[in-house]
């Protein structure tokens, strides 16, 4: 029986697409180009590891002179990469922990950029648990950060069902024998919660 439902935060709660939000304020070429040559998402894995989210950018623009505006746009502009939420999720999340459901958080986060997305996504402060690589100082899909989840929490295996839009951190979750779901859109995952007999077809919705 499931004791413990775990949502992954970016491209689940929330969209997390930072090409379409280059893509927005430069030419497509242009962005595609900076990609190539400054690798951001590298950059975005030390904050997630825990690094200082500002002064990571910052000098990682300072590395790259012709792409200093652009680079430190990361930080500048963070709730507008960091965005839209995505309602439905948001919903079933409200209806498992109104059933007294536990939902935890598992996701790959800087601690600065975390507390600043919660300015503005205040449910981010409403998980049951957070597990916020920033602070545990590892990512998915490092099986370390699953030991963790299961070892804080008390729960392990089948006691929990976890949703990623990663295949390969799902691919990590499903070695520790969790149930997983590999997110491509809320209607599925609301489908597998009833199936689960978490939720009610209404609940869902």
């Amino acid at each position: 029986m499931v004791k413990a439902v775990i949502f992954d935060i970016g491209n689940v709660l929330i969209e997390w697409q930072p090409e379409r939000h280059y893509d927005r304020i430069m030419p497509r070429e242009t962005r595609e180009q900076m990609f190539a040559e400054v690798d951001l998402h590298g950059m975005n894995d030390e904050i997630d590891r825990g690094a200082p989210f500002r002064e990571t950018i910052y000098a990682w623009a300072e590395k790259y002179p012709s792409w200093r505006d652009a680079i430190r746009r990361w930080h500048d502009d963070w709730i507008e990469m960091a965005a839209p939420e995505i309602p439905h999720s948001l919903r079933l999340m409200k209806s498992l922990q109104a059933k007294g459901m536990p939902v935890f958080s598992l996701t790959n986060f800087g601690i600065q950029s975390y507390d600043f997305a919660a300015t503005h996504y205040p449910f981010l402060r409403n998980f049951d648990r957070d597990f916020i690589s920033g602070h545990m100082g590892v990512t998915k899909p490092d099986p370390k950060i699953y030991q963790m989840v299961e070892d804080a929490s008390g729960l392990s295996g089948s006691d929990l069902i976890f949703t990623d839009d990663r295949a390969d951190n799902i691919a990590t979750a499903h070695t520790f024998g969790w149930k997983t779901h590999l997110f491509d859109g809320p209607e599925g995952w609301a489908r597998r919660l009833v199936e689960e007999g978490l939720l009610e077809e209404a609940e869902a919705a």
